[in-house]
């Protein structure tokens, strides 16, 4: 496990966001900083509070500021490495959080077509076929998807576009990427 602090917000995450919206935006600025071309990357989210609470010397390691202990936040904590070549579909199927885990959030880059290219989709293309066809397309935009989603159903998604590759270009909503948050929810069920 590679451990993730959320000491204080990241220079593009609004101060008024909820905890996961924070968590989310911490994931895209950490993402961010590895660079482009990166495989997916799964994160636990744990309570900040009761992670210093019952495991203190974890969250010393984790350079969690002990005086913010009445804080709503949440601690991403990064997962093993998403195997190369299992799809993500079948690879979120194998999980199961531990009661600890109050959420999880995935970052991983995708090829998309604005809403305009749409019409333009040849129908009877299979996966391979269409993500061809996506990455010949004049309009396609290269993406980092980061989508966290809580127990109870609470949905946030951060989209960077390579093109616009800043901070305070980052798209945010709970809505934004339905089906991979729909596919993390399953991990809790």
């Amino acid at each position: 496990m590679l451990p993730m602090s959320n000491l204080s917000p990241s220079p593009g995450t609004p101060m008024a966001a909820g905890p996961l919206t924070r968590a989310c935006l911490e994931i895209d600025e950490y993402a961010a900083g590895l660079g482009w071309d990166r495989p997916a990357r799964l994160f636990a989210l744990v309570d900040t509070a009761r992670l210093k609470k019952q495991e203190p010397r974890l969250a010393g390691q984790l350079g969690l500021d002990q005086d913010d202990a009445g804080k709503s936040s949440l601690t991403p904590i990064e997962q093993d490495e998403v195997p190369a070549g299992t799809p993500l579909d079948k690879f979120l199927g194998t999980i199961a959080w531990p009661d600890a885990v109050v959420g999880c959030a995935l970052t991983v880059e995708r090829l998309m077509l604005p809403p305009s290219a749409e019409a333009s989709v040849p129908e009877g293309l299979n996966d391979k076929q269409l993500s061809r066809w996506v990455a010949g397309h004049p309009e396609r935009q290269e993406v980092r998807l980061t989508v966290a989603v809580l127990r109870d159903g609470t949905r946030e998604s951060a989209v960077r576009l390579r093109e616009k590759d800043s901070s305070t270009e980052v798209l945010t909503g709970g809505g934004l990427v339905p089906g991979l948050a729909e596919a993390l929810a399953a991990t809790f069920s």
